[in-house]
């Protein structure tokens, strides 16, 4: 079985900053792209921002200069630093990674974790 697991949510005033960290753990014999995503109340999951293994990123245009993906391949994590932020950034943020097992290539995704912008 293979696990994400995310953390670093919280409450941040307009203009703030956050770190979402997220670790794989389980069966795994290599952890492919790793990518986060939002949910706000009411909308789709939208894309936030993805790396590949050899560490090129890729954001959505709402985050790009605000946010920064980042990985520790050695500990199968993915974090990403949240800056100047907006109340439209408030969101449910889930953290999904392609992970190669004896399964096959498939795609995992964590819980979520609250990120809420609020003066």
């Amino acid at each position: 079985q293979v696990q994400l697991v995310e953390s670093g949510g919280g409450l941040v005033q307009p203009g703030g900053s956050l770190r979402l960290s997220c670790a794989a753990s389980g069966y795994i014999y290599i952890v492919e792209d790793m990518a986060w995503y939002r949910q706000a109340p009411g909308n789709q999951r939208e894309f936030v921002a993805s790396i590949t293994r050899d560490g090129t990123t890729n954001y959505a245009d709402s985050v790009k200069e605000r946010f920064t993906i980042s990985r520790d391949s050695a500990k199968n994590a993915v974090y990403l630093q949240l800056g100047n932020m907006k109340p439209e950034d408030t969101a449910v943020y889930y953290c999904t990674a392609n992970i190669h097992n004896s399964a096959g290539y498939l795609d995992y995704w964590g819980q979520g974790t609250q990120v809420t912008i609020t003066s």
